[in-house]
């Protein structure tokens, strides 16, 4: 079924008796001729990507637990391409375009939302790195502003901008930037992925990867062995763990990235806001509560949930950057298991075993890269070479040293 105003229209007239399942539940079969290793966001983006563009439909998409259970569902929901770096830059610019025309390409309501996103200076020397990091994004062809405290101040009546020690010196506005609906996101890819002929196989854990003579032949389940000549790696802070199933080791670690959201308020931020003087972001959802987060909680943890010393950093900050904050009343908290690299930046590319390929260390990037990584990958996967895009995310990037060093915001939290 395609979804249309008519469509609602008709089944409203009907008393909501006619609409189809968003997809199948498919018992596994004995071969792929692709299986993509996790159900979130970017290996469901992959799946579509690979039937859409390169129609490679024989593929099943194997997720441990149900979809969008991962960090997909467990973000911030931050879209943006306001990187400085040509190996970020282009990337991150590819994924806000196919943001910006994803709801009419897998026809679904994924609630799109670029409301803008604004990185607080807070010195001069700070306010000076963001007019030469526009500066870059702009000779790249991606849209970005400088703006003085007084644009600042008028666009965040309730910004603390005369704090003493951390003034609000001004900003860089990407106007492009927003938010979307996570958990759509993961629907919205899966009913896609789904009607050209994708299975997807919930509650199916994968508990080895079968390799011979260094080709892969497949991986072993809870629900039996499922042979395939390719075999693609997409999950997230689980990736060490999966990859070693296969003999490999990998420049990554696995951390907690906790996540908030307060009581719904009246409309007080109309776009991101992200602090200069620390590691804050927040926005506003539809349903009026803020949602924010902060630094990763700096120790290795595969556990969806963070400690109480990165709960207090994140509420500091939030208080310094608007007073008001300290009146609402805190709802929830969850934390996501993110695939920190050494240098920040993500890994697409070809693995020493033939037909097994990587996606991870995706650090605090993986959501907003959800369809480049996805677009990127389906190619990597389809012609055994990357793409240009993302030619720089090579594996054996750590060996040879042409690392991709962004901010320097790795695993280590010295680093931030």
């Amino acid at each position: 079924m395609r979804y249309s105003i008519l469509s609602i229209l008709r089944n409203a007239l009907a008393g909501n008796r006619a609409w189809t399942p968003v997809w199948r539940f498919p018992e596994p079969r004995a071969a792929y001729d692709t299986i993509i290793v996790g159900g979130g966001g970017h290996g469901l983006a992959t799946a579509h990507y690979l039937a859409k563009l390169h129609g490679i439909t024989d593929v099943a998409v194997v997720e441990k637990g149900y979809l969008g259970s991962g960090n997909v569902g467990r973000n911030t929901t931050i879209i943006r391409s306001n990187y400085l770096l040509p190996g970020n830059t282009h990337f991150y610019e590819h994924s806000m375009k196919l943001w910006e025309g994803l709801e009419q390409d897998i026809n679904y309501n994924a609630m799109v939302s670029q409301r803008g996103v604004l990185n607080l200076a807070h010195s001069d020397g700070q306010r000076d790195a963001y007019a030469r990091r526009g500066n870059a994004m702009r000779i790249a062809g991606v849209d970005a502003e400088l703006l003085d405290a007084a644009q600042v101040k008028a666009m965040l009546p309730l910004l603390n901008t005369d704090n003493p020690r951390f003034p609000v010196k001004g900003g860089l506005l990407q106007r492009r930037g927003g938010t979307v609906r996570h958990d759509a996101v993961a629907w919205g890819y899966a009913r896609a992925a789904d009607q050209r002929g994708v299975d997807l196989l919930q509650n199916t854990e994968v508990t080895g990867i079968r390799v011979e003579g260094g080709l892969v032949r497949g991986v072993e389940t809870t629900r039996g062995f499922i042979a395939a000549k390719r075999v693609g790696l997409a999950v997230a802070g689980n990736t060490s763990r999966v990859a070693a199933m296969a003999g490999l080791r990998l420049p990554i670690e696995s951390h907690v990235l906790q996540a908030f959201v307060s009581e719904a308020v009246k409309p007080m931020i109309d776009c991101v806001v992200t602090y200069g003087a620390g590691h804050f972001y927040v926005s506003q959802s539809d349903k009026g509560g803020l949602v924010f987060g902060g630094d990763i909680d700096g120790y290795n943890s595969y556990a969806q949930r963070g400690g109480l010393p990165v709960v207090e950093d994140v509420m500091e900050g939030g208080v310094q950057l608007f007073p008001a904050m300290s009146r609402l009343r805190y709802l929830r908290q969850w934390g996501g298991i993110m695939d920190m690299s050494m240098d920040g930046s993500p890994i697409i590319d070809r693995t020493p075993v033939e037909g097994l390929f990587l996606n991870c260390g995706w650090c605090y990037g993986g959501f907003k890269a959800t369809p480049a990584s996805g677009w990127c990958f389906a190619h990597t996967i389809a012609t055994g070479e990357p793409h240009a895009l993302n030619a720089a995310f090579r594996l054996d990037r750590f060996a040879s040293g042409a690392v991709l060093d962004e901010k320097g915001v790795g695993a280590q939290p010295n680093l931030h």
